[in-house]
């Protein structure tokens, strides 16, 4: 009888065992999945970036025919993302091309009709709402990362992580040296 009690109890504890490392499998399977749903998102808003730009350059174009520079600087890197084919080279690309994006809108800052022009308005108006959603998706896409990087690093499920080849991701979205400072406005 005694020995009946002791095998039920090894058969308990090996199937809350087994259970707790299902689990953690498991958490790993949907937490990497999560990454990379994330990421569809930023590429979705980057997408609507990318689609928003030549309709912003023609725009401006009309206005600012001398800053030719800027304006193909920024066709060249809206190139260079729709190019790139894995997720490393897309955050370098979308992050040199929201660069000069901030160097279109200086120039532009020089042309006041085209800041009263209706059409440029709202183009602007769409460029900063789909950065704002970037910034959003990008942060959504960080969180994600970050709790699939937790999940294989903590016990149990680095049990399990270590057994099946999970690893940690270190493709971040971070800020650039320039964005830490404080910008300078001036009238």
């Amino acid at each position: 009888m005694n020995s009946k009690i002791w095998l039920w109890a090894l058969l308990g504890f090996v199937v809350v065992f087994f259970l707790i490392l299902m689990g953690s499998y498991n958490g790993l399977v949907s937490a990497n999945v999560s990454i990379d749903s994330s990421w569809a998102q930023v590429e979705n808003q980057l997408q609507r970036r990318f689609d928003l730009i030549p309709n912003l350059v023609n725009t401006v174009k009309g206005y600012a025919k001398h800053e030719a520079n800027v304006l193909e600087e920024v066709t060249r890197l809206r190139s260079q993302w729709g190019a790139a084919k894995d997720t490393p080279s897309k955050v370098k690309a979308a992050n040199d091309l929201e660069s000069a994006l901030s160097r279109l809108m200086v120039v532009i800052e020089k042309y006041p009709d085209l800041k009263a022009n209706e059409g440029f308005l709202k183009l602007q108006d769409e460029l900063a709402g789909t950065e704002n959603r970037i910034a959003v998706e990008r942060m959504r896409y960080n969180e994600a990362v970050q709790n699939y990087n937790l999940r294989v690093q903590t016990f149990p499920s680095n049990l399990m992580a270590g057994i099946f080849g999970f690893k940690t991701k270190d493709v971040y979205f971070k800020a650039k040296e320039e964005a830490k400072a404080a910008p300078k406005v001036e009238f």
